[in-house]
């Protein structure tokens, strides 16, 4: 009995939260709307779309909730990179053999990369995700953690839409917002989607256009074919802490490979370039609780990072680039 009575009650707060969060949502909505109008987006753009944006609590759970947060770097890698998906990838890459060849030399983005990217984003296109992603936006917009950069998001959407860019009536896709195979964000399509096929539509769900777009991303932000991610390393206790890096957003004290061969036990078999610029991270750190403070480890370079631009956490990077070497054996 006092079982339900707690449960009743915990129900009880549960819908009157959602119902005052609507309530400033809708408050919130109007504001927004307006802003949008005066940033130059037309009228009718900014009242068809966001007429029927709604709150959505599940988005919040999510934001709160990503593997990214909570995974330790052994898991979440060999979720990403396992045989199944170097196989699926293989088999689109046999379907797709001339084109995506095509992009990877027009744009010198290596295809193991772009298969890698799209296998972790998509599962090669079968989770495009089915939220509204007016809603998703709208929803971050207004929740206080990262209001800024979602409603200029939102804003960015709309002015696509508004100038014909985008059609309004396939935004669906991520609980974040991101759209097709590659799950770009509205300001990543602004700004390096193209229509590769020259069928006067950006298509981001269709192998032309989304692969083209993404190796376009890459080249743009400085993606070098052929060169290193990251390395696997094993560290000596002797390493400073100020050279040990937990966080994608500023990785710090970067040196010559060589400057860090005294606090590494495996450094001859390494066997990489002694002037290439690196630094080291441990993922787990400060994500994993009792993680180890110097392991996992990993030596990582300059097309690591490029990957941060694509999505700002230390394990997704390692994903991509343990993923694109699983190809890189198959293809």
């Amino acid at each position: 009995m006092l079982n339900l009575i707690i449960k009743s009650f915990f129900l009880y707060l549960v819908f009157f939260s959602n119902v005052f969060a609507n309530q400033d949502f809708d408050h919130w909505l109007k504001k927004f709307q307006t802003r949008a109008i005066e940033s130059g987006i037309s009228k009718k753009v900014v009242n068809d779309i966001m007429s029927n944006a709604k709150f959505l609590p599940k988005v919040i759970e999510y934001d709160r909730y990503q593997p990214e947060f909570y995974e330790d770097t052994f898991t979440y890698i060999k979720k990403r990179s396992s045989n199944r998906k170097i196989k699926a990838g293989v088999k689109l890459y046999n379907q797709e053999k001339i084109i995506i060849e095509k992009i990877e030399k027009d744009f010198q983005v290596e295809k193991e990369l772009l298969l890698a990217l799209m296998g972790i984003e998509t599962n090669f296109g079968k989770y495009l995700g089915k939220m509204d992603i007016v809603s998703s936006l709208a929803t971050l917009s207004f929740d206080k953690r990262r209001s800024a950069f979602f409603s200029e998001e939102l804003l960015i959407l709309l002015k696509l839409v508004d100038t014909n860019i985008i059609n309004k009536n396939i935004l669906y896709g991520s609980w974040a917002g991101a759209f097709g195979n590659f799950q770009f964000m509205p300001r990543t399509i602004k700004n390096y989607a193209i229509d590769y096929n020259k069928n006067k539509t950006i298509e981001l769900k269709d192998t032309e256009d989304s692969f083209a777009s993404a190796a376009n991303y890459l080249k743009t932000i400085g993606w070098k074919k052929n060169q290193p991610c990251f390395l696997k390393i094993d560290l000596k206790d002797n390493i400073p802490n100020k050279y040990l890096n937990s966080s994608a957003r500023d990785i710090k004290n970067k040196k010559r490979v060589n400057f860090f061969k005294k606090y590494i036990r495996n450094f001859d078999d390494l066997k990489i370039q002694d002037n290439l610029i690196t630094a080291i991270i441990i993922p787990d750190k400060d994500i994993i609780p009792g993680a180890e403070t110097l392991s996992p480890a990993y030596m990582i370079f300059e097309n690591y990072e490029k990957i941060l631009n694509w999505n700002r956490s230390l394990r997704f990077a390692l994903a991509v680039c343990t993923l694109k070497e699983g190809f890189k054996n198959e293809i």
